[in-house]
């Protein structure tokens, strides 16, 4: 199997998507020659075209809008929001459209889209280039929300999303884009969505976390191994829907459960996580449900200093995990 980066694992997968279906297109701002702001979409526009690569004006708004339009007509439209920030223009569009067409119509359209978007802190972005939205789109019925953590998920989750009947909102850690490296198999694959994974098996706690986090949370592992704690970790991988019995039986497995993520704590996906544990797995808690989360501040900072005060680390989440196992 070939070795490669996150970012390389989706245009991988977005390439193999665009070459087995002539319905599946990409748009989005600067996706065409320059191969995206990330360079996500770079080759793409040589090898399929100005038809089927299609640079869009700066508008969010209208990059979702065609998107679904281009979906109910039966194309599988791949959109690029440059970076997750500016998606709140098409916040509309994506609730009140893309997610409640085929409910609304009783069935008969449905709007088949993924909408792809670059999230999170760690690269000096300062407040519009660093945000995590995903707790805004996770309360979303007939939307599914995927974030992926490895390259081979990455690709494996991208495929599914561009087959899958319903709209789907494609997080990508932007940190993680060149950072995060793993073995992608060769040959057609795809990754479901809904089920999470356990990637790290472990006796003593449990701890559930997505995207750039999860990376963390097997560094933070591998830390507090060492001292002879033994954490479980497991990647959600998709926030909705979201495996509750995955998250229930880790639980119940040991007894303790944490959750990282880099959002604002106050209202972030680690909220629902831990609701879910109180309701379901109540009794098999040997401690409080603990999270680890960015603070309840604006924005991520440009400064660096000041943006690692923000963002959870493996040094921060094994300090937390060492807590949680003296209990």
């Amino acid at each position: 199997m070939p070795e490669m980066t996150l970012i390389e694992a989706i245009r991988q997968g977005m390439d193999e998507e665009l070459a087995r279906d002539d319905c599946v297109f990409i748009t989005g701002e600067d996706v065409g020659p320059r191969g995206g702001v990330f360079r996500a979409t770079q080759g793409l526009f040589e090898k399929y075209g100005p038809k089927r690569i299609i640079d869009s004006p700066l508008a969010e708004l209208s990059i979702v809008g065609v998107g679904i339009g281009a979906a109910v007509y039966g194309m599988r439209p791949i959109c690029e929001i440059q970076f997750a920030d500016f998606i709140f223009p098409a916040f509309n569009q994506i609730l009140n459209e893309a997610a409640r067409m085929f409910y609304r119509s009783g069935g008969e359209w449905a709007a088949p889209m993924v909408i792809r978007a670059p999230y999170g802190g760690g690269v000096g972005g300062g407040l519009y280039h660093s945000q995590s939205v995903e707790a805004f789109f996770a309360h979303i019925p007939g939307l599914k929300v995927v974030i992926p953590s490895n390259p081979k998920d990455a690709k494996g989750l991208l495929k599914s999303a561009v087959r899958d009947p319903n709209p789907v909102l494609f997080l990508e850690p932007k940190k993680g884009y060149r950072l995060i490296k793993g073995f992608v198999p060769e040959g057609e694959y795809t990754v479901p969505i809904g089920p999470a994974h356990v990637s790290r098996e472990g006796a003593d706690l449990t701890v559930f976390a997505y995207g750039i986090m999860h990376y963390y949370c097997l560094q933070a592992a591998a830390l507090v191994a060492k001292e002879g704690i033994s954490a479980e970790v497991v990647d959600l991988r998709t926030l909705l829907p979201v495996d509750k019995a995955a998250i229930v039986a880790s639980v119940r497995k040991t007894g303790k459960a944490m959750i990282v993520h880099e959002d604002n704590l106050t209202g972030g996906y680690g909220g629902e996580v831990a609701a879910i544990i109180a309701d379901e797995a109540f009794a098999d808690l040997d401690a409080p449900v603990k999270r680890l989360c960015g603070p309840d501040v604006p924005g991520v900072p440009f400064s660096h200093p000041m943006q690692d005060w923000f963002m959870p680390n493996p040094e921060k989440i094994a300090k937390a995990m060492k807590e949680l196992a003296a209990y």
